[in-house]
């Protein structure tokens, strides 16, 4: 059977103006089957479609905030950098493999992003704007450590793919989902109240999650099981 290329949007340095990408998020898809590719940062309708054509999952890697005009409100003082790049591409992006029904995984800012582009909002700071119990939402490193705890519903993909209730996860986000996109559906939520997964319940596999699963990814991990998951429904 022919591995399934998992297109990967790009990380953008905008200081030297040139793409990278973390080699933890290459080697999880590489190790669970897939072949990670990663994409040009591009605003061309035709150009995305042609992507949204050539790979057969998408994984929407972490980086900086969305712009909060897009899920219209004005930038706070503690929103951190932002990509209008990014934001763009990846919204043309989403859009396209929601309509083609391409597997898609959002970590950290992917989450976030597929919630915007699908009409939801965001804490444009979790410390500023969350009341309550302050947990390690932005965990110093080592990043491949666990630090909170989220708790999983029993009717999710999610559940279905971990078998389990509670897990620990690590953490490095100053932002967080808000109001939910009418699309979607909250699957793990931390302690705290905030949204930790999401789902769209209708597609082959659409999740987003609020932790980095590429850090905390080994054999036989929750990490290797959700990519596995993902990587699996792109080869269908």
């Amino acid at each position: 059977m022919t591995k399934p290329v998992i297109g990967l949007t790009p990380l953008y340095d905008t200081e030297r103006e040139r793409l990278w990408m973390r080699p933890n998020y290459l080697r999880a898809i590489a190790q669970t089957g897939g072949v990670p590719l990663v994409l040009p940062l591009t605003g061309d309708d035709e150009d995305v479609a042609a992507l949204a054509g050539l790979c057969d999952g998408f994984l929407f890697t972490g980086g900086p905030d969305v712009h909060p005009a897009l899920y219209h409100e004005e930038t706070m003082r503690y929103c951190g950098s932002i990509s209008k790049q990014r934001d763009k591409f990846e919204i043309l992006l989403l859009n396209q493999a929601v309509q083609l029904d391409k597997p898609v995984l959002g970590i950290c800012r992917g989450i976030q992003l597929i919630n915007v582009a699908l009409g939801g909002s965001l804490y444009q700071d979790i410390p500023a704007q969350v009341e309550g119990e302050p947990i390690a939402h932005y965990q110093q490193p080592p990043y491949d450590v666990p630090v909170h705890s989220v708790s999983i519903e029993k009717d999710s993909p999610l559940y279905r793919i971990l078998h389990k209730t509670q897990m620990m996860v690590d953490s490095m986000h100053h932002q967080a989902v808000k109001d939910l996109a009418p699309a979607l559906r909250c699957a793990a939520r931390s302690r705290d109240g905030l949204t930790e997964c999401v789902d769209m319940p209708d597609k082959r596999f659409f999740m987003g999650v609020q932790w980095h699963p590429e850090y905390l990814f080994e054999p036989d991990s929750d990490s290797e099981d959700l990519f596995q998951a993902f990587v699996d429904a792109a080869k269908e």
